[in-house]
């Protein structure tokens, strides 16, 4: 990794799925920060490249999904709580992924052109992945149901 980047809870979580999911060793010569790069940050000149309409392709939905089950998996390592991701991309990139603990929405976050989806850099990939961590945490103690409650 980068000597001024931390691997923070999100991150670890987001290459050990990135790694999970490498079932025949493609990237296993990649170093982690290298296979970060590669599946979610493109510059300005690289979204050039990319149509402002297309359809989106399996492989991106079930990256962009990857994020928000580090986030769901990361928030269950941390409470015990178990997660449910769940997520709906029209084939035109206009959807809907959510992070669900029991009744309460962890995460909501909506995408329009998700064909084009990305991070500018690999640390705005660490900052926002740990947001969402941060903010889920923030909103369970908020609404978390108290003993007895189902």
């Amino acid at each position: 990794m980068s000597e001024n980047i931390e691997l923070n809870d999100f991150t670890q979580e987001l290459i050990r799925q990135l790694r999970a999911a490498d079932q025949f060793g493609n990237w296993s010569k990649m170093s982690d920060e290298e296979l970060l790069i590669k599946k979610y940050v493109k510059t300005k000149e690289d979204l050039k490249q990319i149509p402002i309409i297309a359809d989106i392709d399996e492989m991106l939905i079930g990256e962009i999904k990857m994020i928000f089950k580090a986030v769901a998996l990361q928030f269950e390592r941390k409470t015990g709580v178990m997660c449910n991701v769940v997520m709906e991309m029209s084939h035109e990139g206009f959807g809907r992924c959510i992070v669900i603990a029991g009744r309460i929405v962890l995460v909501d976050k909506y995408f329009k052109d998700a064909h084009r989806f990305s991070f500018r850099t690999i640390e705005k990939l660490y900052e926002e992945g740990q947001k969402y961590l941060d903010n889920s945490h923030e909103i369970y103690e908020q609404y978390k149901p108290c003993k007895g409650d189902d």
